[in-house]
Parts: structure tokens; C-alpha cells; sequence
């Protein structure tokens, strides 16, 4: 069993994520004594599982374009990015020995496409650099000498340093050590925490016939929230129907809009564009063109032009037209019916498999309550708070990892 060190750090880094590992090299690199603390047996459990173990780093938008698409608190990661964009953050890497790609020229991976190439380098560069790293190690309090931070109480030691990094990140994966630790540590110095949601998962659906749908990607399909207060909420993109719902990349990014408003509201209805953005007018007039092509043509046959044989077929009942009779052939009630909702398809979102599935959390650390230049505390001297556990969140893309690995960068940096 460890004993109470008399010895005092420059810093002390609660977590090994992204941004907490990188906070402690270039501390360390600094000249700085660090101590990493990671409550589990490894570093970085929830990096690894990454871009579904491919570790999608980030992307190569230039700064303005990334911050955008965090929203309006997007700003706040300007100094950040302004000292470690993805630019940077690629440099670091290579570094490190991780050479990366981007091989649709927006995502960036390591050459490897493994997770584990970027622990191995991480691990090693943090040997390299004298950082002591003690895993199995909970943190249950942050330790406070009147309004400065003074180092932080495990289950077994009590560990002094006059700065703290708390990089826990959120709620999302469980079973990767995720439990929110961090948030409570921050409260109880009086630290505010937004409302938690998770984020980036898949939604299920109180309509059942997307299970007769699960064969296809469906591309560039726009998604918007059908709520009177909420109409502005929309994306775009590849979505697929599941057993129970609907994923993809579009709903992953979606989910974090979705899902606090199905807190609030117990169901959030959606309009789906499924048709590349054609409107009632464009499918009507390619329905006709398709007809006047093969007049023999059922109706099922004439979407199928526009979908997938499944979906036309549960688009076409939803219509309640019948699908073997040609365009001319069907009611016009049946018709405009089914004109509509290939123009818009309406599903509910009515579930959720709560942080079990989800990459991210939504929500955090007021962003007000930490000074962006330096990812200090405004409430406590010497504390620094980076990555996920912030009320800050983006897309799908590399958008998270990048801010993490920002964050980090900026504190360890500037301490």
C-alpha cells in the first residue's frame, strides 16, 4: 500500500485521457515534476476505443471552421487552438513517432489505424520525460489551502502539488471508467455543472417499421427537430435504420441536440429528407418522368428510383397506396400522401440507451468559470480543468479529440 508522499509535485494530472496525458508531457517537458493519477489499471481506456479503435485525431479544417461547429461557446477554444491546432497537434505526433493520413482529406488517423499505436507513443514519451505516472489510483477530493489548490486525497495517499490538472473527461462508456469523478470534485470546491446529456449514440424510435429497413445507408439525408421552439435544429447526412431506431454518422452527430430535449419534452419528433433534398415538386416531376419512361411501372418500382427497395415499400404502406399499381392508377389522396413523406418522413425519437453507448457527454463545467487563456479556474488558484469534462462538445470527425488534446496542451503549457 502507498504511503503519504512528502515529496511535492509541480503538478498533479487526474486522468489519462487525451488531454490529461498530454497536459503532463509537456509539463514535464517543461521541467516541471508531474504526477499522473489514473484510477484504472491502464492509461487512456476510452482513447483506445476511439473512431472504434481507428482514433480519428482530428481534422484538417482551419480554426475558424472547427470552432463554428462547437456552436456558440465555440470561441472559447481560441487560445487553445491558437497554440495547438490539428496543425500542431499532427507536429506533436510525428514527434512522438506516430506518423498519421488523412485519407479522405478531413479525417485525420495514424498510418496504423490503431488506437494503440497512439497509447504506445504517449506511454513511452511520458517515460521519456520523467513523468511518474501511479494507475489504480481514485482521486476523492482535491485538497485546498484557503482559495489555492494544494494537491489531492486518494483512497490511499494524499498527494501535494500546487497545480492540478482535472482531465476525467464525462459520463459516456461506463465500462471504459467513465463515472463522472471529476464533476464532483469540481462541485465541491464550488465549481457549477450544467445539466448532463449523452451524446453521440444512436436513437431508437417510437416507429417500429424501421426494422424492415436495416440493409441500407441511406446518404445525405437531412434531419430536423419538429418542435415549434426548436424548427432551427437540423444536419445532414448518412443515416441507417436499425432494429429499433436509427443511426449513423448524422444521427451520432445529431444525438446531442436530441437528447436533452427528450429529457424535457419525453419525445422529439423529426422530419427526415431522405431523398437528397428534393422537394414535393422535384419528386412529383420525377415520379412522372420515371412513369413515362416504363409505364408498366408499379408505384414501388418508381421509388425505388429514389430508395432503397425496404424503405420504398414502408414509405409506400405508410401512404397506404397500393404498390402495384402504376402512378396513374392510384387515388390522388394516396398519391399527395406519399409525395409528402418522401419529402419528409416523420419519425419520434422516444429513446435511448443513456451514457452506456454514448462517446460523449453534453454539458460540463460552466465554461465561465474557467479562464480560456489558461484553462485555470476562476474560483481556485492552481486548478485546471481540460477535455470532456467542460461544457463544450462538437460533432463526429475529430472535433473532441482535437479539443481535448488542445486543452491539455494549453494548461501543461502555460502552468
Amino acid at each position: 500500500m502507498l504511503m503519504n508522499y512528502e515529496k511535492r509535485y509541480d503538478l498533479i494530472v487526474v486522468g489519462s485521457g487525451a488531454a490529461g496525458v498530454i497536459a503532463a508531457i509537456v509539463a514535464a517537458r517543461e521541467g516541471k515534476e508531474v504526477l499522473l493519477l489514473e484510477k484504472l489499471s491502464n492509461i487512456s481506456a476510452k482513447l483506445k476505443a476511439t473512431g472504434g479503435g481507428r482514433c480519428n485525431l482530428t481534422n484538417t479544417l482551419p480554426n475558424e471552421e472547427f470552432m463554428a461547429h462547437f456552436g456558440r461557446d465555440g470561441r472559447f477554444m481560441q487560445d487553445a487552438l491558437a497554440l495547438f491546432d490539428s496543425t500542431k497537434l499532427i507536429e506533436f505526433m510525428h514527434e512522438i513517432g506516430v506518423e498519421t493520413h488523412a485519407p479522405d482529406g478531413f479525417r485525420v488517423f495514424p498510418t496504423s489505424h490503431s488506437s494503440s499505436t497512439i497509447i504506445a507513443a504517449l506511454e513511452k514519451e511520458m517515460q521519456k520525460v520523467g513523468v511518474t505516472l501511479l494507475c489504480n489510483q481514485r482521486v476523492h477530493r482535491l485538497l485546498v489551502e484557503g482559495e489555492h489548490i494544494d494537491g489531492v486525497k486518494t483512497e490511499e495517499a494524499t498527494f501535494k502539488a500546487s497545480h492540478v490538472v482535472v482531465a476525467t473527461g464525462g459520463l459516456g462508456y461506463p465500462v471504459l471508467g467513465a463515472e463522472g469523478d471529476g464533476y464532483n470534485l469540481a462541485e465541491e470546491l464550488g465549481h457549477k455543472v450544467t445539466d448532463l446529456s449523452p451524446a453521440m449514440m444512436p436513437l431508437k424510435t417510437k416507429e417500429n417499421w424501421v426494422a424492415e429497413c436495416r440493409a441500407d445507408t441511406i446518404a445525405k439525408v437531412e434531419l430536423r427537430v419538429n418542435l415549434k421552439k426548436h424548427k432551427k435544429l437540423r444536419a445532414k447526412g448518412d443515416l441507417i435504420f436499425t432494429k429499433s431506431g436509427i443511426r449513423g454518422p448524422v444521427v451520432l452527430d445529431f444525438a446531442r441536440e436530441v437528447t436533452p430535449l427528450l429529457k424535457k419534452y419525453g419525445e422529439v419528433p423529426l422530419l427526415l429528407n431522405l431523398t437528397k433534398g428534393m422537394n414535393e415538386e422535384q419528386i412529383t416531376q420525377h415520379l412522372k418522368k420515371e412513369q413515362e419512361k416504363n409505364p408498366q411501372a408499379s408505384v414501388a418500382q418508381l421509388v425505388e428510383t429514389l430508395l432503397p427497395k425496404a424503405l420504398s415499400q414502408e414509405l409506400c404502406k405508410l401512404a397506404s397506396i397500393d404498390m402495384e399499381k402504376s402512378l396513374n392508377k392510384q387515388e390522388g389522396k394516396a398519391k399527395a400522401k406519399l409525395v409528402s413523406l418522401l419529402a419528409w418522413t416523420p419519425l419520434t425519437v422516444n429513446d435511448h440507451d443513456g451514457f452506456r453507448l454514448a462517446m460523449i457527454t453534453r454539458g460540463g463545467i460552466k465554461l465561465k468559470e474557467i479562464d480560456p487563456k489558461t484553462m485555470q479556474s476562476k474560483l481556485i488558484t492552481g486548478l485546471y480543468f481540460c477535455g470532456e469534462i467542460m461544457n463544450l462538445d462538437g460533432p463526429c470527425g475529430g472535433y473532441n479529440l482535437q479539443w481535448s488534446f488542445a486543452s491539455g496542451y494549453l494548461a501543461g503549457k502555460l502552468l
